[in-house]
Order: C-alpha cells, then sequence, then structure tokens
C-alpha cells in the first residue's frame, strides 16, 4: 500500500513517515508540506491512501482534500494533531472526501502510532473491496402498532456534509424520524451530532438501545457496533457480524428495517467508497420501500450508489439537491394515507 504524507511540521513528518516504513506492506509514496504540494504530487503519483494535516500554510487540509476527491481521487485519512481541537474542520473534510480521522503520533507514545495503523488497516480492507458473505437478517414477525413515516439514510465518503444538506431541508415539524449510519469511528460519533445541529432544525441525537422512534428526529448510529431496528420496534446495536469492514453498516440497518418495520418508508443511499448499503437498498426496494441512490454527478466518490444501481436497488437516482424535496414528497404521502 502506497501511501502520501502531508504535514507542514517536520517533527510530525518524520514520525509519520517512521510509522508507515516500519510497517512491511506500507510504503511512503511522497512526503509534502502543506496541501498545495500535497495536491500537485497526487497529479503526479496518486497514492492509494492520503496521510492529510488539516492545519497547514499555503493551503490548508479541507481544500486540499477537495481538490484531490475531485482532480484523483484516492482514500484520505486526516492526521492532525487535535481532533477534538479542529472538529469543524475534520466535519469539513469528511463532507469532501476523508474516510476518518486521528490524532497525530507522539514521539515516544506507541499507543498512538498503533492507533494509526489500525485506522490504516481498516481502510486498507476498504480498498481491497472485502468479501461480503455474511449472516443475513432473517425476516421476523412485525409487532404491531403504530409507527412513523421513516426515512432511512447511509452515507461514507463525503456523507457529512450531504446528510446535512437534506437535513437542513426537511422543516422541524416534519412527520417523519431519521435514521442516520454514516461510516465514521464511534470516537466522532457525538461530534458529528454537534455539527450536525447547527445545520438543520431537526432535533439530533445519538442512537442509544431501547429508543422508541419519534417524529422530528434523527438518531445517529453512535457505536462501532452495527446499528439495526429490533423486533420490538426499538432501536439496538449488535456485534454481528464481527468481520464485516463497514461499521457501523448500511447494510445491517437496512436489512433490519426491511424484516422488522411494518410500514414501508424511504430508503436513501449517499456518496460513499465501497459497496455497503445496495443489497440493503434492494430488500427493501422489494418490501415496497420508496428507494433512492445519489447520482454520480453530485457523490463525491460514487462507490455505494453506483452499487445500488448495478443492482437496480434504487427507484430513483436523484442529485443531491433534489432528494430533500422527494423525501417529503414521499413523506405526505404516506403521512396522509
Amino acid at each position: 500500500m502506497r501511501i502520501g504524507i502531508v504535514n507542514d511540521m517536520p517533527m510530525a513528518l518524520e514520525i509519520l513517515r517512521r510509522t508507515i516504513s516500519g510497517q512491511h506492506d506500507y510504503q511512503v509514496a511522497w512526503l509534502a508540506r502543506d496541501g498545495k504540494e500535497a495536491v500537485q504530487k497526487c497529479v503526479q503519483d496518486t497514492p492509494d491512501l492520503v496521510l492529510m494535516d488539516l492545519i497547514m500554510p499555503t493551503m490548508d487540509g479541507v481544500e486540499a482534500t477537495r481538490i484531490i476527491m475531485d482532480k484523483t481521487p484516492c482514500a484520505i485519512l486526516v492526521v492532525t494533531a487535535s481532533v477534538d481541537g479542529n472538529i469543524t474542520q475534520v466535519f469539513e473534510a469528511m463532507g469532501n472526501g476523508a474516510l476518518d480521522a486521528v490524532n497525530t503520533p507522539v514521539l515516544g507514545q506507541p499507543q498512538g502510532q498503533e492507533t494509526l495503523i489500525k485506522k490504516i488497516e481498516v481502510i486498507r480492507k476498504l480498498l481491497g473491496n472485502p468479501a461480503t458473505s455474511r449472516k443475513t437478517v432473517l425476516p421476523q414477525k412485525p409487532v404491531e402498532g403504530d409507527l412513523p413515516p421513516l426515512v432511512a439514510i447511509g452515507a461514507s465518503t463525503g456523507g457529512p456534509q450531504a446528510i446535512a444538506a437534506i437535513l437542513s431541508k426537511i422543516p422541524k415539524n416534519t412527520a417523519a424520524a431519521f435514521i442516520v449510519v454514516q461510516h465514521v469511528d464511534a470516537f466522532f460519533a457525538n461530534g458529528l451530532a454537534e455539527w450536525l445541529k447547527h445545520k438543520c432544525s431537526l432535533k439530533i441525537q445519538l442512537a442509544e438501545p431501547g429508543q422508541c422512534l419519534t417524529p422530528g428526529r434523527v438518531y445517529i448510529a453512535a457505536k462501532n457496533d452495527h446499528l439495526i431496528f429490533g423486533h420490538s420496534h426499538t432501536l439496538q446495536y449488535t456485534a454481528e457480524p464481527e468481520d464485516y469492514p463497514y461499521r457501523p453498516s448500511v447494510d445491517i440497518l437496512f436489512e433490519s428495517l426491511a424484516a422488522n418495520y411494518n410500514r414501508p418508508g424511504i430508503a436513501v443511499l449517499l456518496t460513499g467508497m465501497g459497496r455497503d448499503g445496495a443489497k440493503g437498498l434492494l430488500m427493501l426496494k422489494n418490501a415496497a420501500w420508496h428507494t433512492i441512490a445519489q447520482d454520480e454527478k453530485t457523490s463525491v466518490v460514487y462507490g455505494m450508489p453506483k452499487a445500488a444501481k448495478e443492482l437496480d436497488a434504487a427507484v430513483q437516482i436523484l442529485p443531491l439537491e433534489r432528494i430533500a424535496a422527494e423525501i417529503l414528497l414521499r413523506v405526505n404521502e404516506t403521512d396522509e394515507n
């Protein structure tokens, strides 16, 4: 795996170089000292992965991520001195296409290096198109009872901005509840929720085991386990399948909804690397849900929506700017019925 490293601090650059060089299956492709240089080097030699700092002179990591994903797309992992201290920029970078974020390792603290390597290993598995063989959620008889209209959204690379773009156009008095699965480490879930609160008028909260769904609320997957809708009509988490690299998984949520949600809803699959969510979207389509996939032009990475298109899992393929209006139309129709 060839990795480009971007950081304006010589000490940080050297620690990252040593960390990567110390792994037998990793290779340092190049070093860059600001975002502008990283953009240029990606044009000359696009690596498998870029370790992108955020706060840099000339061009910061947020803008560099945007340009790289537009001109020479590749996997990007934000590596910054303080993820907590730069949380707004972290989510802006993720909105532009970064996959995840981690603190820069510190000399003499091997735990930081180990955490970085674990993050890279997860990305390596995603890039390798891992096998998706696993146990399928078997349909169970739904429990009787009224449920609100539901909108289930799955996203990965570029997802935070896409999710915000949709939710910002939904009025707070909507009859629908929303469940969101974004491929993000549990460490960032609370930050994502807080960030989204400033982007929309809906009530944003982390999904907790045992919660019932309430109209006008957005429930965000908040653990590294998979969020599901249980046959008891409450949100739950499950570790299975443990070897599935997408955590939390959109497929697992969608499959649980197909099995246990006793009224058809709306499911949306947004920008993202890989194929997670496509099979689950097809299950929901077959269960009479209205399924939507983001189109190629407005996707930061056209992986997950493309997989849905290939499976004919989407009733509609729409540009990002039209998805919220379609959700509102469908919610109003189902609520009237």
